[in-house]
């Protein structure tokens, strides 16, 4: 690619696409607000609508009057801004074979994305409603004896709270893999779940949840160990909005060479925390 080549809204496209398709977490939480967002701190106002009172009917008897519909409004604001700037020289694109412009706008999309689901799921995290949150006073040293136990934890709190269980997902380290791997349960020979793990590396569904892996779970350390946070979830629980801005491609000026920046904003609320549970754990 040259400048001369270079359309804003194709490669803009491209590195939305590209994206999609490297993100884990933003794939797990809804985009329902998701319009144009032109600059950082840019907002949605969001209006959930409260509860429904259901009342018992007596026959030949007048209903009572409609309730009135309270909603709350809630503000989703754009408050992450993060940008790409590199070039190729001249000399290197003249020998190098492929479009190497391409393939670097590409790791461009994997590194923004890398960015954007370790936000992400910090969001989740300090999201979740106190309640549903287990290992809060003491994390939960986590081993392959317990870990299930755990995880029928988080279900249980999911259901108290009457949250659908219909496209559950959780997201853990590859600390926490690991052990799921060592469970016999999962591992067995001629077990179905073991053949997708041993296939894909996907662990498959646990306890009604879908389990993902990721190395952007949050976590702190503090005296040489680190504490992870696990977080169960469905869609309706967070929302989220992304836009390339800008891309641009230009001719730096003190060097024969094709650069290409590009500015990506993006933001996430949770509009439900009850539909969250979390699992404070070191291993």
């Amino acid at each position: 690619m040259a400048v001369t080549t270079f359309i804003p809204e194709l490669w803009s496209a491209r590195l939305l696409n590209a994206l999609d398709n490297a993100h884990v977490a933003v794939n797990l939480v809804n985009r329902d607000y998701e319009g144009e967002i032109k600059k950082k701190g840019d907002t949605v106002h969001i209006n959930t609508i409260g509860a429904v009172t259901v009342k018992d009917f007596t026959r030949n008897t007048d209903i009572a009057a409609p309730d009135a519909l309270s909603t709350t409004d809630q503000t989703l604001t754009i408050s992450q801004s993060k940008y790409f700037n590199f070039q190729l020289d001249d000399a290197d694109a003249a020998q190098a074979a492929g479009d190497i412009m391409d393939k670097a706008m590409q790791r461009s999309a994997y590194a923004l994305n890398d960015a954007a689901d370790k936000y992400l799921l910090g969001v989740l995290a300090d999201g979740a409603d106190p309640a549903n949150v287990v290992g809060a006073t003491a994390a939960v040293a986590l081993t392959k004896e317990n870990i299930y136990e755990n995880i029928v934890k988080l279900r249980t709190l999911l259901d108290k709270q009457n949250v659908p269980t219909a496209g559950r997902t959780l997201v853990i380290p590859p600390e926490a893999y690991a052990l799921i791997l060592q469970d016999e349960r999962f591992t067995g020979n001629g077990g179905a779940k073991a053949e997708e793990a041993a296939r894909n590396g996907f662990v498959g569904k646990i306890a009604g949840f879908e389990i993902y892996e990721s190395n952007n779970c949050k976590s702190t350390t503090a005296s040489s160990t680190t504490t992870y946070v696990i977080t169960a979830q469905v869609r309706t629980a967070c929302t989220y909005a992304e836009q390339i801005v800008n891309v641009e491609a230009y001719r730096p000026e003190k060097r024969f060479a094709d650069a290409v920046k590009g500015l990506h904003l993006y933001g996430a609320k949770v509009t439900d925390g009850k539909q969250i549970a979390a699992l404070k754990c070191t291993f």
